[in-house]
C-alpha cells in the first residue's frame, strides 16, 4: 500500500485503476475478518477518527464508526443539534476543534456541496496534517459508497478475485433519480474506470440527457483523468431500452421531496413506468443482481418481495461490505505514514 498518494478522499474522479484496486484488495482481505467476536486489528491503534454528520445518516454514519472501531482508533462523533453551530461557531472552527484534539481523521458529511473540500483546503494551508474523507456532499460525491457498490458487484462477478477487472465490459443500468444522486455521480466515475458501460435511465426530469458526457473530462481543477480508457455512458428513458443485456441493476431512492418541485407529477406512474420487479427484471434476459444504495421507499423504486428476494437483491451485501470498504479508506489514510501493518499479513 505505499503507493496511496491521496492525502484526502473528497470524489472518485481522481482515482486510478491502481488506486481501486488497492481499495479492493484491501477491503477483501478485511472481509474475511470476523464480524462477531472481540477481535479487532491494531492497525490505527492510538488514532483517532471523528465523524462531523452534519446532515442525518444511519448506514454511512454508523458504517464508518464500526470500521474505526475494528482497526482500534478511537472515535469521536459530532451531533449538529447539540454543538456550538447553534452558538454562532462555523463549520471550519468546528472542523479546527476536532483537530486540536488530535483527529488523525476527520469524515465529513454536508448537505452542501464541496464543504469537506473547503475544510481539507483550509488544513492544508494551515499545515495540518489530518486528512478528510467525505462522507457525502450535496449532489458532489458520495466516494466510500461509489466504492463499496463497485466492491459488492466485483465480488458478485468473481468472489475470488474482487478487484476491477471483474467489472470490464459489463453492462450496468442505473434506474431513478440521477440528477439528484452523489451516489449515481461517484458510481459513474467508479464503474466507468474498470471498464463497464453504464446506462443511466429515467425521465429528461431526473436524467438529464448531458449525463452521456459526465465522464468525459475531469472536474474543473483536476488536470487530467488518470483512467486512461473508461466504459462508456449511454442516456435512455424506458426500462425497456435499459434492461435487455444487462449484467447488473441499480435503482437510486426516489426522493419523495422533489415532488415539490414539480419535477414529478404522480409516484404511482412513477413505479409503473420506472419501478423494479421481479417481472420487469425479466427483461435482462439472465438473472442479474439488483443494487440500491439505500434508504428504499418500498413499492417506489422496487416492489417490496424483489426487495426480500437475497437470490437477487444485494442491497444487505452492500450495508455488510460497507464496513470493509470503510476500513480499507481509513487504513490508507491514517496509516499512510506508518510501516505496513504486520496484523494484516493474517488476513486473507
Amino acid at each position: 500500500m505505499s503507493g496511496w498518494s491521496h492525502r484526502h478522499i473528497l470524489d472518485l474522479a481522481s482515482f486510478s485503476l491502481e488506486d481501486y484496486s488497492s481499495v479492493l484488495e484491501l477491503a477483501h482481505r478485511f472481509r474475511s475478518m470476523p464480524v462477531t467476536g472481540a477481535r479487532k486489528l491494531p492497525a490505527l491503534q492510538g488514532r483517532l477518527v471523528a465523524t462531523l454528520f452534519f446532515e442525518p445518516s444511519t448506514r454511512t454514519r454508523s458504517s464508518f464508526e464500526l470500521a474505526a472501531r475494528r482497526l482500534s482508533a478511537d472515535v469521536q462523533s459530532f451531533t449538529p443539534a447539540s454543538s456550538s453551530l447553534s452558538k454562532g461557531e462555523t463549520l471550519l472552527d468546528t472542523a479546527r476543534t476536532y483537530v486540536a484534539m488530535g483527529a488523525d481523521v476527520l469524515v465529513v458529511r454536508h448537505s452542501s456541496t464541496s464543504v469537506p473540500e473547503q475544510l481539507a483546503c483550509a488544513l492544508d494551508r494551515s499545515g495540518e496534517r489530518t486528512a478528510v474523507l467525505n462522507g457525502g456532499d450535496g449532489l458532489h460525491s458520495h466516494p466510500s459508497q461509489g466504492l463499496l457498490d463497485l466492491y459488492t458487484l466485483a465480488h458478485h462477478f468473481d468472489p475470488d478475485h474482487p478487484l476491477p477487472e471483474a467489472l470490464q465490459d459489463k453492462r450496468i443500468v442505473i434506474v431513478g433519480d440521477v440528477l439528484h444522486s452523489r451516489v449515481a455521480r461517484s458510481n459513474l466515475w467508479a464503474l466507468t474506470a474498470c471498464g463497464a458501460d453504464v446506462v443511466l435511465c429515467g425521465p429528461p426530469s431526473l436524467v438529464p440527457q448531458d449525463f452521456v458526457a459526465f465522464v468525459e473530462a475531469p472536474p474543473p481543477g483536476q488536470a487530467h483523468d488518470p483512467v486512461q480508457h473508461r466504459g462508456c455512458v449511454e442516456v435512455v428513458r424506458t426500462l425497456e431500452e435499459a434492461l435487455p443485456g444487462a449484467d447488473a441493476v441499480m435503482t437510486l431512492r426516489l426522493q419523495k421531496e422533489r415532488m415539490h418541485q414539480h419535477l414529478l407529477t404522480d409516484l404511482n406512474r412513477f413505479h409503473r413506468d420506472y419501478g423494479l420487479t421481479h417481472e420487469r427484471l425479466k427483461l435482462c434476459g439472465k438473472p442479474v443482481p439488483l443494487l440500491h444504495p439505500g434508504p428504499v421507499n418500498r413499492g417506489v423504486e422496487l416492489g417490496g418481495s424483489l426487495l426480500d428476494d437475497h437470490s437477487i437483491s444485494l442491497v444487505e451485501e452492500q450495508v455488510r461490505n460497507g464496513i470493509p470498504i470503510r476500513m480499507a479508506l481509513l487504513y490508507l489514510m491514517a496509516a499512510v505514514d506508518s510501516s505496513p501493518d504486520p496484523s494484516l499479513a493474517a488476513i486473507g
